[in-house]
């Protein structure tokens, strides 16, 4: 087991290889749906509010119910992940296939994705604090950002390589 805490170095991230188990410490980010393509908006605009360099980001919403990650292929979370891995996201954090497009994304940036467990009760029991950062109007869609103790997750892509 690796024991990661943000920000993520470029060392961090090339000590890695595609099965190993991590944990993840720190702050992160939540984005779907509705709140990354908003993020790609602002980082279009340079008005993103807080530094992305060396974050993470799951893929999830966060609900009184927890946190669990979404399907990270769907079109308007996948086509974020070149996006925020080139304005400095190390770790995508969520579930399902990338594409191609993406995977080279990542190697291009060096960044990875990481699979967690679809396991809420773990997950949130590993949030320590939540504060919402960007699009409130989002409801539990709304960006959040996290400090969480040892998230786990199994890294997916690294460089070119995928489980």
């Amino acid at each position: 087991m690796k024991n990661l805490t943000t920000p993520i170095s470029d060392e961090d991230i090339n000590g890695l290889k595609v099965g190993d188990q991590i944990t993840i410490s720190g702050t992160i980010y939540t984005g779907r749906d509705a709140a990354l393509p908003q993020l790609v908006e602002l980082i279009e605009n340079d008005e993103v509010p807080f530094d992305l360099k060396g974050s993470a980001i799951m893929h999830t919403a966060f609900s009184d119910a927890g946190i669990a990650p979404t399907t990270s292929s769907k079109v308007e979370i996948e086509s974020s992940i070149p996006v925020l891995s080139k304005n400095g996201v190390k770790i995508h954090i969520g579930k399902g296939r990338l594409s191609d497009e993406s995977v080279n994304s990542l190697d291009e940036n060096n960044s990875i994705f990481v699979i967690t467990p679809p396991v809420a009760a773990l997950l949130t029991s590993k949030v320590l604090e939540k504060k919402c950062v960007l699009f409130e109007n989002e409801g539990m869609e709304a960006m959040y950002e996290l400090k969480v103790k040892e998230i786990p997750g199994i890294v997916a892509v690294q460089g070119k390589k995928r489980i």
